[in-house]
Order: C-alpha cells, then structure tokens, then sequence
C-alpha cells in the first residue's frame, strides 16, 4: 500500500518568520493525518521552518540542489548543506527550473544521483507543455523525461523516490488537467519506471501538480496510480493546505477498505 504524500512547493515566497508562522498554523490543522505532509520553503526559510516542524509530523524539503557536494559553485546549494538544515525532501525538475534556468534532462539526473547519494528523498518532476500536448506528445515526452531523467538507479532507490506529474499548461493557470487524464500519465510513468526498475514501480508514489486546491484533490486522488499531491499557491495557505491534505488522508483511508 502506497502511503499518500502531499508536499507543498512555497516557491520565493516567505520569510523566516513567515515560514515559522505558517508551520505553527499547519501543526493542529494535519497533525493526525496519515498521509506524508512535506513543507519545501526558499532556501533562506528552511532552517525556520524545520525548527518549528520538529516534532510534529510535517517534514521539510529544498525546491533544488546542485550535483556537487561542494566546490566553486557560486549560488548553488548542496545536498549535505540541506541536510544540514533539516531538509528531508528536495524537489528537482520543476518545470520553472526547465523553464527559466534551462535545465536539462541530464542536469535532472545528476541532481538525482546526488540526493540519493546522501538519502534525500527526491520529489523529480516531469510534464509537458501546451504545445506538446495539443501535437499529442504527451506521452513520448514524459516518458523521455522519466527515462532520461531517473536512469541509473538501484530499485531500492526507485522505489524510494517521489515521481511528480506536472502538465506545465496548468501550474499557476487555475487549469488543471482531469482525474482521468492525469491517470493516464501517471500510469505512464509508473509502466515506464517498471520496464527500468521492475517490481519496485509497484510502490513508488507518483504525485499529480498543477493548480491543486481542495476542489479537485478528492476527484484526483480517487484515481488508483495517483498518490498526492505537489501543491503550489495552495500550500501558502494553512487552511487549504490543510484541507488538500486531510482530503488525501480521507482517500487514503478508502483505498485501506477498499
């Protein structure tokens, strides 16, 4: 049984105190929810928001590392100094990283290889844009992206790893791809990752991002290959945060009964 995870993408947004403050208000509102809560705060606000996570069931992660562990490297940020932090998590391949800063498939999997070399668990994201989907090269260019992307892994580490769908077109739009759409991608991914890693796909948790809100979790996490949740402007809310949340937690519980 796959264990739901939601991981809340804060992008440059908060401060140190606000960080602290909006950790102590997601506290009571998920504190016994099953599922997998992850913060991923700018990397000024980690150290804060980690302080005021201890103890409570809400785990940190970092938006980016670099592949490196140290070096002359200016502005970058290794995943032993995550570590260091508090940082459980770290998010690599966001479509803004692709998107703004060029980077690659195979700066993806560098990054990879570097959070599995120090036990960060990797949250990697892959999606097309609007233009690819409406040639109908959904499918060939996230498959491209998981097969480029996650290469070189043991099973155990894929296994371990999170695996986000992001459709470029919906992050920050409001748009948001269908439960069924969604599925079929993620199926993708999951059938993609099995032909490199085998048996250990069966459990790797998949995740759907891309305008998530309390509205439309309930209907994408009743989709049987999706596990969470990658949230963005909604995780800057402790209230929706926490409903995204609780929602994943109720889903959850039906598939145990189910």
């Amino acid at each position: 049984m796959r264990r739901p995870i939601i991981a809340g993408n804060w992008k440059m947004h908060n401060t140190t105190g606000q960080a602290r403050e909006l950790v102590e208000l997601l506290k009571p509102l998920v504190g016994t929810a099953a599922v997998e809560v992850v913060v991923c705060p700018p990397f000024t606000a980690i150290a804060a928001a980690a302080n005021a996570a201890a103890g409570s069931n809400i785990a940190v992660g970092a938006q980016d590392l670099f592949w490196e562990d140290q070096g002359a490297y200016t502005g970058e940020v290794s995943a032993p100094m995550l570590k260091d932090l508090g940082c459980r998590y770290v998010i690599i391949g966001h479509s803004e990283r692709r998107q703004y800063f060029g980077e690659t498939d195979a700066a993806v999997n560098k990054k990879l290889q570097a959070a599995c070399r120090h036990e960060l668990v990797p949250i990697v994201c892959v999606g097309e844009t609007l233009a690819e989907r409406e040639a109908g090269r959904t499918l060939d260019v996230v498959r491209r992206q998981v097969e480029k992307g996650l290469k070189g892994l043991t099973p155990e580490q894929a296994e371990a790893l999170v695996a986000a769908y992001e459709p470029i077109w919906a992050i920050g739009t409001g748009r948001t791809a269908t439960a069924a759409d969604a599925q079929e991608v993620i199926a993708l991914i999951r059938e993609t990752l099995k032909t490199m890693y085998g048996k250990a796909a069966a459990t790797t948790r998949i995740q759907y991002g891309g305008s998530v809100k309390p509205q439309n979790i309930a209907e994408l996490m009743a989709a049987p290959d999706i596990d969470g949740a990658l949230v963005g402007g909604a995780s800057l809310d402790a209230v929706s945060f926490a409903a995204i949340v609780n929602s994943a937690d109720e889903a959850g519980n039906r598939r145990k009964i189910s």
